[in-house]
């Protein structure tokens, strides 16, 4: 095993790794997932230390980044907008000089992407955005290696991006851009997704995405129907005015029908059944979401050492 420190790499958004970096990532995150399903030591990041930072409440993220570590030999630290300077008296740029010397890694889960980056300039160490308001790495990467079990490569296949135009849309965007499929994004006039945020001055290439008024011609011939909640954490006070927006979105038996017949579903939880899904899809068989959910465990575990020790022997 090598255990030298890779070069300083930070992992802000989807599209800061090159296709190379993602096909090691997704082949190292099945290499580790069979490591841990058959209780088989993986400590590659022994006496290593990640620091987490939340500012947004977390189920998913805090899980499966502690648990994640903890499983690589290295340890934690936890820390909340409440229990830590950063916002409050302490600009962040100090926050991350002094967080950096301290720890190998810091993964980040805040509101606007101007903060993590902010962080990322100041930092010796690796950062991971846990989640912003622009994009979600992370999980992106994580609903990619699941498809990826289930169905192989997503080169040249088609993602049904079915909601709001949010940080995932962006994110998928940015995925399809770089690794050769094509997402169809249906969202409700006024949500539509932001290409300038997902693409900013770089040209995106011809045919990575549709853009449709009707969700349900978006799932037509689609590989993956996937979706989120239609309030992200930021914006409860439009709940109401989203609700009727967004009330012919909601993922149904109708729209995975429109679908290929293998199709999956997938959603990042969490989940409101009768709102962005209906029940019948979420909990049906073409539902991938609970492999999805532990994906982000073994997909990070693969990122974290990508990002500290490089390329590792599989």
């Amino acid at each position: 095993m090598s255990t030298h420190a890779a070069p300083l790499q930070h992992y802000l958004q989807f599209a800061d790794l090159t296709a190379d970096d993602y096909a090691y990532l997704l082949a190292r995150a099945a290499f580790i997932k069979r490591k841990f399903k058959a209780y088989d030591k993986h400590h590659t990041l022994s006496d290593r230390t990640l620091a987490m930072i939340f500012e947004k409440a977390s189920t998913r993220t805090r899980v499966s980044f502690e648990a994640g570590m903890y499983q690589l030999g290295g340890a934690v630290v936890h820390l909340t907008s409440t229990d830590s300077q950063l916002g409050r008296s302490e600009p962040i740029e100090d926050t991350a000089r002094v967080i950096s010397r301290m720890t190998d890694l810091v993964m980040i889960r805040t509101f606007e992407q101007a903060r993590i980056q902010r962080f990322a300039e100041y930092s010796r160490v690796p950062v991971i955005n846990g989640l912003t308001n622009e994009f979600h790495p992370c999980q992106i990467l994580a609903d990619i290696f699941t498809f990826t079990e289930h169905r192989g490569s997503i080169a040249g296949k088609v993602v049904a991006w079915v909601g709001d135009g949010n940080n995932m849309a962006n994110t998928w965007l940015q995925a399809a851009d770089l690794l050769g499929f094509t997402v169809h994004v249906a969202t409700p006039s006024g949500y539509e997704v932001d290409e300038k945020l997902a693409f900013g001055d770089h040209q995106p290439r011809a045919g990575c995405y549709k853009l449709f008024q009707d969700p349900l011609q978006a799932c037509q011939g689609a590989d993956l129907v996937t979706t989120d909640v239609w309030t992200s954490m930021g914006y409860e006070e439009e709940n109401e005015a989203r609700k009727k927006a967004f009330a012919d979105w909601c993922v149904d038996s109708e729209m995975m029908a429109a679908a290929k017949p293998d199709a999956l579903f997938m959603h990042c939880l969490p989940a409101h059944r009768g709102e962005e899904v209906t029940a019948e899809v979420i909990d049906g068989p073409q539902s991938v979401v609970w492999d999805e959910a532990e994906n982000r465990m073994h997909a990070q575990k693969a990122l974290m050492e990508f990002l500290l020790i490089g390329r590792q022997a599989m």
